[in-house]
């Protein structure tokens, strides 16, 4: 069993302590489940009332909240991003064999880096390079002229279907498909014709792409997301769209063709994004919110309406309708 200090924990993520430096934790938990040998945390004020019921044998908590709690701490800042420093610790993981597993298919000109880790049933393609370090997971399938870089961990069944280019470190779950043709259409005496995708999809260092999260190549230039950025599951990603460095998305949100959104930036559960159009840095978009015209400036943007007890909402549409009887 992984066992730290909280001295050894508080060097790991620059905190202080207070109380016994030599006391041993052995995993970490919340204020409400945390046994007396774990570490909990208080992020959000509204639960300090917790604290004088729960068993955690120390806590992460900032210095003004250390009046409320008497045994042992860890002092932050931010005790959130603090507790998941420290919660990696004990992160089961298991080490990947370097090797190719049987019953992968590697194309001949493909280009495998002997500190790889090719996982069972996987495909590779013409002209694609896996470097050190990367974690192909079972069932994967990596297409043609594609570039996995160092220590990437694609976990298992993952897509890659052509020109997918992934900076270091980057984490895709199951399900997801990158690269796959955009959604472009042109109508010729009524029926469509597909436009040809030729461009790519470039992921940024220390990306993670959620399960069955879905990135389209560009058309002609590449679909782009930065680095550091973070997609939840379910999401969709259409061509030529760039996502800024630091972005995060929760599950289900959808960004049209050609969008091009900010750095630092949530967008919330979802949220619909129109394409062609620009959002500013450091914008949080609410949770099943429409933009359709750019953000110019840093802030909070919404068009979601919160569900009501169904009669009030009712009244309130019937109220909408004589909007305009009542205005003219």
């Amino acid at each position: 069993m992984v066992s730290y200090t909280l001295a050894e924990l508080a060097r790991h993520a620059g905190l202080e302590v207070r109380g016994d430096t030599g006391r041993s934790v052995e995993g970490v938990g919340t204020l409400a489940s945390a046994g007396p040998r774990q570490l909990g945390f208080l992020a959000n004020p509204r639960y300090r009332r917790e604290l004088a019921g729960t068993a955690a044998g120390a806590l992460v908590l900032r210095a003004e909240d250390v009046e409320h709690w008497h045994g042992d701490a860890l002092i932050a800042r931010d005790p959130y991003s603090a507790f998941a420093r420290i919660a990696a610790l004990f992160e089961p993981r298991e080490t990947a064999v370097p090797g190719i597993q049987p019953g992968a298919v590697i194309a001949p000109d493909a280009r495998i880096d002997p500190a790889a880790s090719i996982g069972p049933h996987v495909s590779i393609g013409a002209r694609s390079r896996v470097a050190a370090g990367a974690r192909i997971g079972p069932g994967c399938v990596i297409g043609e002229d594609c570039d996995v870089g160092e220590d990437c961990e694609l976990v298992a069944r993952v897509t890659l279907v052509c020109r997918v280019r992934l900076g270091p470190r980057v984490r895709i779950h199951p399900g997801a498909v990158l690269g796959a043709d955009g959604f472009g259409l042109a109508m010729h005496e009524g029926h469509w014709i597909k436009v040809p995708q030729l461009g790519g999809v470039r992921i940024g260092a220390d990306c993670e792409i959620g399960a069955n999260t879905t990135i389209d190549r560009g058309a002609l230039d590449d679909t782009v997301l930065e680095e550091d950025v973070r997609l939840d599951n379910q999401i969709q990603i259409g061509h030529n769209a760039t996502i800024g460095a630091h972005t995060a998305m929760a599950g289900c949100v959808a960004v049209a063709g050609s969008a091009k959104i900010g750095r630092y930036c949530l967008i919330g559960g979802a949220a619909g994004i129109a394409g062609h159009i620009e959002i500013a840095d450091k914008v949080v978009v609410q949770a099943m919110s429409l933009v359709t015209h750019s953000i110019r400036e840093s802030g909070t943007y919404g068009s979601s309406i919160p569900a009501r007890e169904a009669r009030a909402w009712r009244r309130t549409l019937a109220r909408l309708n004589r909007l305009d009887r009542t205005v003219d």
